[in-house]
């Protein structure tokens, strides 16, 4: 759980303003006066203002060194006081360039020496000391605390840039596997329009079914368009090349793959098979390509298996393992690209489906697809009961 912080600072405060109390009450068996309510007044101005010290930590800082000074010129032990001062001086040497964390610190030396005179101890050796070495180590804490919030500032910012670039990278690849599915439908068409010329005087029936079909591809290719052309415009990018794309009809044939690789593959297919679109079929292709790609790197020896479920209105596709035999090495995460699970993601949302992604309860990991079926679809036979 992380505290607003304004509320982290008002329990600094808080947790400083004990201290001090709990200090002057020690007054007088430390030889110096009691402290009388003007006392404790000052007090508390040394130290509550420091819930605002992020906020305004230099007016912060010269007003609780203004109320030092006048609280040891008033003759009260200074120790009490020195708390707030020394915090104050460490928040603008974390959140203010140098110079002025310098010119704060200077300014805690001066109070600090000047309480040293006032008190007429006789050890202004260890006074100055303190006034020096004191300042000097809030400073430094202050700038290495300044610097390494400046370089996870920048550090974020690059992982997020990183993010954005691989993302953007994966769509554009995506977007070009769906540029062959739409020529793909394209070419549908232009040979069941060729078709349906060619009888539409002698067999109506066939021209019927010839211009249904027609009719169902151009849907189909149309929602491919909108797809590709929204991630297009999405990252400003664009890009196609002529690979053929794969669907369901090649799983057996990634799966004997897998199996070579050293790799038990079990593929079971639920449910009554029926046509689906080829953007479909490319998605779960891609998504069990990359499920069982990660066995292979990280569960060595491990038993796979692929589970394609035809349900009404949905396609499911789940690839679960058992993993690592032991004795056998994993990739290291750190050898590991990362653009897998972003492509498996972003295929998720381009059709409206989900993913589920991580490990198992039983042991080994697991990747569950879920994809609505499209309406074209539907008009084919989408209507498998469970």
């Amino acid at each position: 759980m992380r505290l607003h912080p304004l509320a982290a600072d008002g329990l600094i405060a808080a947790a400083l303003t004990t201290v001090a109390v709990l200090l002057g009450t020690e007054a007088v068996a430390q030889g110096w006066p009691a402290l009388d309510p003007l006392a404790w007044t000052l007090v508390a101005l040394l130290t509550l203002p420091l819930v605002l010290r992020t906020r305004a930590p230099v007016t912060v800082c010269l007003a609780v060194h203004a109320c030092w000074a006048v609280y040891v010129t008033l003759g009260y032990w200074p120790v009490v006081g020195s708390f707030g001062p020394m915090l104050a001086v460490y928040t603008v040497a974390s959140l203010r360039p140098t110079r002025t964390a310098a010119a704060c610190a200077a300014l805690l030396a001066g109070v600090w020496i000047y309480a040293g005179l006032r008190s007429d101890t006789g050890s202004m050796a260890s006074v100055a000391g303190q006034a020096v070495g004191f300042p000097l180590v809030l400073w430094r804490f202050g700038y290495v605390a300044r610097r390494t919030g400046e370089l996870t500032l920048r550090l974020r910012a690059e992982q997020a840039d990183r993010a954005r670039r691989e993302v953007a990278e994966e769509r554009v690849r995506i977007a070009r596997e769906l540029h062959d599915v739409v020529a793909h439908h394209i070419a549908v068409i232009n040979v069941q329009a060729g078709l349906a010329r060619f009888v539409f005087r002698s067999d109506a029936r066939t021209a019927r079914e010839a211009l249904d079909t027609i009719e169902g591809a151009s849907g189909e290719a149309l929602a491919e368009l909108r797809r590709m052309l929204g991630l297009l415009r999405a990252d400003g990018v664009q890009g196609a090349d002529g690979a053929p794309a794969p669907g369901l009809d090649q799983l057996d044939e990634m799966v004997t793959r897998v199996r070579t690789g050293g790799v038990g593959v079990e593929l079971r297919v639920t449910g009554t098979s029926r046509p689906l679109p080829p953007g479909v079929q490319l998605c779960v292709y891609r998504v069990v390509q990359e499920a069982l790609t990660n066995v292979l790197k990280h569960a060595p020896g491990a038993e796979a298996a692929v589970e394609l479920a035809y349900r009404a209105g949905e396609v499911t596709v789940s690839v679960t393992d058992d993993g690592p035999v032991e004795g056998l090495d994993p990739v290291t995460p750190a050898e590991r690209g990362g653009h897998g699970l972003i492509g498996m993601r972003e295929r998720a949302k381009l059709y409206g489906g989900t993913i589920l992604v991580g490990p198992r309860s039983e042991g080994g990991f697991g990747v569950r697809l879920t994809l609505p079926t499209p309406v074209q679809a539907a008009r084919r036979g989408d209507a498998v009961r469970e």
